[in-house]
């Protein structure tokens, strides 16, 4: 693997041990506005999917602006996604990445009429991975503050995708 094939693989590890993510979008008062979204299980490949009902203040933002941000965080890091995004509706899509968990937003099923899909196209990621446990974690932030120094708890890289 090349250096830039080792950091696509560690924002899609840590993509994929996220559960939630937080979508940011500009509202037509040029603020940015943030809401948390399902990740869907998918192998990441440049493409983040989330499911939304359209219309809403989400699609009508990313339909006057598709430049979006997406964030999230798992037991593992951070990662930042900067990207585009566009509403899709596609029953073959919704199909495929359906679930359970999708189901509970969506009681009437996969027909209901207000179901989308969000594809976010990444251009760029910021992330920041640590192998370490939470409480190891927690004290070399806590030695930092009375030593002075910085703390050193993992890796922090940006990546073109």
């Amino acid at each position: 693997m090349t250096a830039n094939q080792e950091e696509i693989a560690t924002v899609a590890e840590l993509i994929k041990a996220s559960r939630i993510a937080l979508l940011t979008t500009i509202n037509n008062h040029g603020q940015l506005t943030s809401r948390p979204l399902a990740v869907q299980e998918v192998e990441f490949d440049g493409d983040l999917w989330f499911f939304s009902q359209d219309p809403s203040d989400k699609t009508t933002e990313i339909a006057a602006n598709a430049q979006v941000n997406v964030s999230l965080e798992s037991g593992k890091g951070y990662v930042s996604i900067a990207g585009t995004a566009e509403i899709v509706h596609d029953a073959a899509k919704v199909d495929e990445l359906w679930s359970k968990r999708v189901e509970a937003w969506f009681p009437e099923g996969k027909e209901d009429p207000s179901i989308a899909l969000i594809k976010v196209h990444a251009d760029s990621a910021e992330y920041w991975s640590t192998d370490d446990p939470k409480p190891v974690i927690f004290f070399k932030v806590a030695k930092a503050a009375v030593t002075g120094g910085q703390p050193d708890i993992g890796e922090n890289k940006t990546v073109d995708l």
